[in-house]
């Protein structure tokens, strides 16, 4: 873990990436609750709300997306490649997550039996295990790690690197932040 800068150092536009189902959401939330400042969820941005995680047309995502990050502050956590240079070159700070794809595997498993209606979750979405996300946390995520790091080294902007779930309460302590619930 890098230094761990203070939220207003991070400014107001925050940027959170990191694999799927690694506390994006969570974390998220509780920066915004102490900010006062709106959650920006990509996932319902980009899905269609009451539908089984079905996108929508590109178009329609980033148009929902820019006007987003238009705003003059916001927390944002998601990862969509297609949209990342817009919303990096908006963002004020930049924080990294980094959990391992066993305990990302575990949680995305856990919420899918056990928590309907998550932080960030989709309105009106179906909750049940989907083999295309396990194959995505297993197979594609890995790859990801690796663009996520490199973004991460040549981002210019304050940035702090979560590595690990012991990093991640850490920021929570240091940040004074509330662990929100569904």
């Amino acid at each position: 873990m890098t230094a761990l800068l203070t939220l207003a150092q991070l400014g107001p536009r925050i940027c959170i990436i990191g694999p799927s189902n690694s506390g994006k959401s969570t974390l998220a939330t509780a920066i915004g609750q102490k900010n006062h400042c709106p959650v920006i969820h990509l996932d319902q941005l980009y899905h269609q709300p009451h539908s089984n995680w079905v996108p929508r047309p590109t178009a329609d995502f980033l148009a929902l997306h820019d006007a987003a990050i238009a705003e003059e502050s916001w927390i944002m956590e998601g990862n969509y490649s297609v949209s990342m240079p817009q919303r990096l070159a908006r963002a004020t700070g930049l924080i990294v997550l980094e959990l391992s794809t066993a305990l990302s595997l575990m949680r995305y498993l856990r919420r899918s039996l056990y928590e309907s209606g998550h932080i960030g979750s989709l309105e009106g979405g179906q909750g049940s295990i989907k083999w295309n996300m396990i194959k995505h946390i297993a197979i594609i995520t890995p790859k990801n790690r690796k663009r996520y790091h490199a973004l991460y080294q040549t981002w210019s902007g304050p940035k702090v690197r979560l590595d690990g779930a012991r990093a991640l309460q850490t920021a929570y302590r240091e940040w004074a932040l509330t662990r929100p619930t569904a």
